[in-house]
C-alpha cells in the first residue's frame, strides 16, 4: 500500500503552540505521532513524506527517530526545514526524492511537492496534487479544494488526524469531484491581510465573476 504524509515536525516543541497540536509536550507528540505511523504503515509499504519532517532536532537523533519508523521504504521530498539527508552517515535514512515529484499510478498522475502549487503538470487533465507546508488544521482546506473542484489535497498532518492518508483513501475522496475545475478561483481565497482594500477588490471580482 501507498501512503502519504506532511510536516510532522518531529522535535518542534513550537509546533504544539503554532498548529495547536493536542499532546503536552515534544516527546510526547514525537511517539504518539510514530505510533500513529506505525498503527497504519506496514513495513514492505512506501510510505511519502512531502517535507518538514524534524525541525530543532540534530541530525543523528532525526536518524534515530526515523529508525523507530518500521516502514522501509519512506521517501522524503525536502521541505523548508529538512536537513541534509544525503550525507553518508544519514543516506540510508530515506528515498530523497526532487522538490518537485511525479507519480504515475494505475493510470493515475499524482504531483507531489511540499509548498502547494496553484497551477500543476496535468492538472487539467485529472492530475492530483498533494503538498504540505500549510498546516491547515481540521479538514476545512481539503472540503474547500473539492467544493471548488480541484484534485489538491493536503496531507500534512494537522490536516488528517496526525495520520498518513492512503492512496485508496485519496481515490475515494477526489471520486467527488463531478467537474473538474480549470484554474483555481483564487477570490474564493480568504482575505488575512486585514488590508481593507484588498477585500473590497476581491468583493468586486466577486461580483463579476460567476463562481460555481
Amino acid at each position: 500500500m501507498i501512503w502519504f504524509t506532511s510536516d510532522t515536525h518531529f522535535g518542534h516543541e513550537n509546533m504544539l503552540r503554532l498548529a495547536d497540536r493536542p499532546w503536552s509536550n515534544v516527546a510526547q507528540m514525537n511517539d504518539a505521532m510514530v505510533a500513529s505511523i506505525n498503527s497504519k504503515v506496514a513495513a514492505d509499504d512506501e510510505l511519502y513524506i512531502l517535507g518538514d519532517f524534524s525541525f530543532k532536532m540534530a541530525v543523528q537523533e532525526a536518524y534515530e527517530l526515523r529508525k523507530s519508523i518500521v516502514c522501509k521504504h519512506v521517501h522524503l521530498l525536502p521541505g523548508n526545514h529538512d536537513k541534509d539527508w544525503t550525507q553518508p552517515a544519514v543516506a540510508d535514512a530515506f528515498i530523497v526524492e526532487p522538490p518537485i515529484c511525479v507519480l504515475k499510478i494505475d493510470r493515475q498522475k499524482i504531483v507531489l511537492s511540499h509548498y502547494p502549487m496553484v497551477d500543476w503538470q496535468g492538472m487539467s487533465h485529472g492530475s492530483w496534487h498533494l503538498h504540505g507546508h500549510i498546516h491547515s488544521c481540521g479538514g476545512a482546506y481539503n472540503k474547500f479544494n473539492l467544493r471548488q473542484g480541484l484534485l489538491r489535497y493536503d496531507v500534512g498532518v494537522d490536516a488528517n488526524g496526525y495520520a498518513p492518508v492512503s492512496l485508496d483513501e485519496l481515490k475515494l475522496w477526489f471520486a467527488q469531484v463531478d467537474e473538474l475545475v480549470q484554474c483555481v478561483k483564487w477570490p474564493w481565497w480568504v482575505n488575512v491581510t486585514d488590508d481593507e482594500q484588498v477585500e473590497r477588490d476581491l468583493e468586486a471580482y466577486k461580483r463579476e465573476v460567476v463562481i460555481r
